[in-house]
């Protein structure tokens, strides 16, 4: 049976897809859980609608991300952590502390969206890479400096 994805579905595909599956499975599961379509016009055209303003959703998230990478890039943050011998932390300075130090300066960014690949243990200067769309990463600079 030809079917029209009205929502990405791991293993099947994205909106849009015109796919075919077995009979049972589009009649008893993807058609009314609202997955998909019968593939006729009618469906091809609610379909190629929804398509269009999904891209034009899209467009507008990665601009308004991009505005925000663009004033990210400018912040630098400090932070003063305990540090014993060699510049090693007493502790970490997670994705955590990096939000909450965001949040100080008015910036709301989730944590998840913060990219450490692994915690910084030692003092130093970092580069932090925040994911903010698919396509949009940003980038600040973060002091660690020992607490006195």
């Amino acid at each position: 049976m030809n079917i029209i994805l009205q929502k990405d579905h791991s293993g099947l595909g994205k909106t849009g897809d015109m796919i075919t599956v077995k009979d049972g499975y589009a009649r008893n599961f993807l058609i009314p859980t609202c997955i998909a379509l019968l593939a006729d016009k009618s469906a091809m055209k609610i379909v190629e609608a929804k398509k269009q303003q999904v891209e034009i959703q899209a467009t507008k998230e990665k601009r308004v991300a991009e505005k925000i990478a663009e004033s990210l890039s400018k912040i630098s943050l400090t932070v003063k952590m305990p540090a014993g011998e060699e510049d090693k932390l007493f502790g970490t300075v997670t994705s955590q502390n990096i939000a909450d130090l965001l949040k100080e300066k008015s910036i709301d960014i989730d944590k998840r969206k913060i990219h450490l690949e692994e915690p910084i243990k030692s003092l130093g200067v970092y580069q932090i890479p925040i994911k903010l769309h698919t396509d949009v990463t940003a980038k600040i600079k973060l002091f660690v400096i020992k607490e006195e």
